[in-house]
């Protein structure tokens, strides 16, 4: 699927409901699944992400039953039986592989955790290093420190150190498997975490399915074993990543945008995305269950860590080309193993079009130049595309290939470009 964009010639007057939470999708499917009990997961996000979740944790013999608007998880109390050595293809699921690492540990079979090309470049070393340490019996299949990986043994928890410095998510993984270890599990952090906000997602909803965390000085997160989350009804919070792209749009094309199912106060880093909207010239106003952006003045440059907000880096930098001087972002050296490098990706897309990129291993800064269309590849990545939306409606002539990625987190995003009038179902 190819969508081309036109440029944007007057204000928008964007009113949109932003999408339920992929990451909190994730993580509650997965508590449900752990659970001693029934749960509800209402407003769950339905895309390719999540749905590989689903999927993985029926292959590990989780009863689930699919509703209008909700999934019924019957819990397992943490016992995972697959029925046999199971192969799950995670395809281009991050989060579904990394998170699903430590929960294989508690199957009583093994399981081969696998996925697409991109997916085995993407490493995995430090969180399989950390299962190996306290029970796991977990070894490679490919090239040492990457997927696809067989994991069998215990879980038998104890004392294990990590490094964050590549994802979050290898923390997530064994905070979610370990109340159901063998004895308490006591993770050190050797470094500051990237996106520690994620963290923040994780602790969030586990306190709401029972557990609780002790955490020391934000290094050390101590979690009590043999105590089980515990089955509930659960609505899925909206998504301020997802929920950035039409802020971003009202950004760069003029107007006014309003999005709600957004939680004040909500852990998600994301949230803070707005708030530098606000610092380029935008002005932000608070609604009972969302934000009101407008921008009716011109746009500048701002410098900002964004170490907290990481998929939310793509959307500034597809609003910065449209900003007076230099947008200088920092902390972003993780964001080289995303679905795609996604620095090079914001260089090879921005330069394309016109404006100064520079980048480094942590930062890039760009400065506007002489804007013009052309075409986009993501390369499978959901993120790039629907940044690229952003520009495309600055820029105009602008074509997306392969825009059907969005798929992955915003199955109904060119639909809602649609409806709004911002693309006219043209490929």
């Amino acid at each position: 699927m190819i969508v081309r964009l036109e440029k944007r010639t007057t204000p928008v007057d964007l009113q949109v409901r932003a999408p339920p939470s992929k990451s909190y999708t994730h993580r509650a499917l997965i508590a449900a699944a752990l659970a001693e009990g029934d749960s509800m997961i209402i407003e769950p996000l339905v895309a390719e992400d999540t749905l590989l979740t689903l999927s993985a944790l029926r292959q590990l013999g989780v009863d689930i039953e699919e509703r209008e608007n909700k999934i019924l998880i019957r819990g397992t109390g943490g016992v995972l039986s697959p029925g046999g050595r199971v192969t799950i293809d995670l395809k281009n699921s991050g989060t579904s592989m990394r998170l699903l690492a430590s929960v294989a540990l508690l199957a009583d079979q093994p399981v081969v955790l696998t996925g697409s090309e991109r997916m085995c470049e993407r490493p995995i070393g430090e969180l399989v290093s950390a299962l190996n340490a306290i029970g796991g019996k977990v070894r490679y299949l490919g090239r040492e420190g990457y997927p696809p990986i067989e994991v069998s043994g215990r879980l038998l928890g104890g004392n294990v150190a990590i490094s964050p410095a590549i994802s979050s998510q290898f923390v997530t993984s064994l905070l979610m498997a370990a109340p159901y270890a063998e004895e308490d599990l006591i993770i050190t952090l050797r470094e500051q975490s990237v996106s520690a906000s994620y963290l923040d997602i994780t602790l969030d909803l586990m306190a709401s399915f029972g557990i609780s965390v002790n955490v020391d000085a934000g290094k050390t997160f101590s979690v009590e074993s043999k105590k089980p989350f515990t089955g509930r009804s659960y609505e899925v919070e909206g998504d301020y990543s997802s929920a950035s792209y039409f802020f971003a749009i009202a950004a760069v094309c003029g107007g006014v945008a309003a999005v709600t199912n957004l939680k004040p106060g909500s852990p998600q880093g994301d949230r803070q995305f707005i708030s530098l909207l606000g610092e380029m010239g935008c002005r932000v106003s608070s609604l009972e269950n969302g934000y009101r952006l407008i921008r009716d003045c011109p746009l500048i440059g701002i410098t900002s860590d964004m170490s907290g907000m990481p998929d939310t880096v793509q959307t500034l930098a597809a609003v910065a080309p449209f900003a007076s001087g230099t947008t200088v972002i920092r902390g972003i050296a993780h964001l080289r193993h995303k679905e795609s490098d996604r620095i090079a990706a914001i260089e090879e897309v921005l330069s394309g079009f016109g404006a100064d990129v520079a980048t480094s291993e942590n930062s890039l800064s760009i400065t506007p130049g002489e804007l013009h269309g052309g075409v986009i590849d993501p390369a499978n990545d959901h993120r790039t595309a629907m940044s690229g939306a952003v520009l495309g409606l600055g820029i105009g002539d602008v074509s997306i290939t392969n825009a059907e990625c969005v798929g992955k987190s915003y199955p109904k995003f060119w639909d809602i470009l649609k409806g709004a009038g911002l693309w006219n179902g043209m490929s």
